[in-house]
């Protein structure tokens, strides 16, 4: 998720354990720390992007690690007093931080040392101000509130709602997930592989990516879902995903880490440089996608450091539509051209 939402999750985690065994705005200050230490390795160069990409969310989010790292910090928090407690609630502070995070489809690799699998639900989207606005105001009221006890309860009812949100985005995903795998059977269209992830800000519209089992199908499948739509046939769109470029560069080490990293939804093209061109195609649309890389000439594939080329649908139209279309209007996407 986003920092200020890490920032605003580790506060009212660290305010709720502590309750008034210390004063309400240090808890805060504790936790707004604890919460953002995870994502400082984002500082970190790795020299190449799609490294950058892939090593995100990495050690520095592993349950191991942060939980070895908790006693150090409630050591430095305590000052001698309540030392367990600070533990417990720094603990949960950091361990909560990356199980967050996997509720997003970048994903987190939570198991280092052991597997560096990247978890990844995929039910909310990075940004989502119905997560984070009941985290914020339960904080302010609980270091703003003069009678401590009233402030402590708005900031447990502020950590309920953002709870509650996160189990309502989960039956949102599975309720979605089941029209579309019915929607593809109904085309012919046998994919066991199937994205669902919400758009922007909300969870009343849905993207849907279908790859199909046969690994040399040139195509993969998009279509965009809301939970409010009437009965009506999903409006699937068909897309060139390179699997012919995907398997003759399979081995080259960079396809292959995005393609483990991403559990197999990327597409290749050939750039108008002549480079390999991988996409990550879980998050953006079609044609815009925030993480797809450059790899080098076919012939040197991953011989040069990656670079990253980003591209994004004009803001202003997207956040329109998608305002309309979580409503069930059907209107298809302002950046999709119409078939010829």
């Amino acid at each position: 998720m986003d920092s200020l939402t890490q920032l605003a999750l580790g506060s009212a985690v660290c305010v709720a354990v502590m309750g008034r065994r210390t004063a309400a705005w240090k808890a805060t200050l504790w936790g707004a720390v604890a919460g953002t230490l995870p994502d400082l390795d984002a500082l970190i160069d790795h020299g190449d992007a799609l490294l950058n990409m892939v090593l995100h969310r990495a050690e520095s989010h592993a349950l191991l690690y942060l939980s070895i790292a908790a006693p150090v910090l409630a050591w430095m928090a305590a000052r001698g007093h309540h030392f367990l407690r600070w533990w417990l609630a720094l603990w949960l502070v950091l361990i909560t931080h990356p199980l967050l995070d996997t509720m997003t489809i970048y994903g987190t690799q939570l198991l280092l040392p052991f597997t560096n699998h990247p978890f990844g639900l995929g039910s909310v989207f990075i940004i989502d101000p119905a997560y984070t606005l009941p985290l914020i105001v339960g904080v302010v009221a609980a270091v703003r509130c003069k009678d401590a006890v009233r402030g402590l309860h708005w900031n447990r009812i502020g950590l309920a709602l953002s709870t509650l949100y996160l189990g309502w985005s989960l039956v949102a995903q599975h309720h979605i997930e089941q029209q579309a795998r019915a929607s593809l059977r109904e085309i012919g269209v046998s994919a066991q592989r199937v994205l669902v992830t919400p758009t922007p800000l909300q969870t009343l519209l849905w993207r849907v990516v279908a790859i199909a089992d046969d690994p040399a199908d040139p195509v993969f499948h998009e279509a965009y879902v809301s939970v409010l739509d009437e009965k009506r046939p999903l409006r699937w769109t068909t897309h060139a995903r390179g699997s012919d470029l995907l398997a003759q560069h399979a081995a080259a080490p960079p396809v292959a880490r995005l393609s483990a990293f991403t559990h197999g939804f990327v597409k290749a093209a050939v750039s108008p440089q002549g480079q390999l061109r991988i996409t990550d195609l879980r998050m953006g649309q079609e044609p815009d996608y925030v993480f797809s890389f450059d790899l080098g000439p076919l012939h040197a594939v991953g011989q040069t450091p990656a670079t990253q080329v980003s591209s994004r649908p004009p803001i202003g139209p997207a956040l329109r539509w998608i305002g309309q279309r979580m409503l069930g209007h059907d209107i298809p996407p302002p950046w999709l051209k119409p078939p010829a």
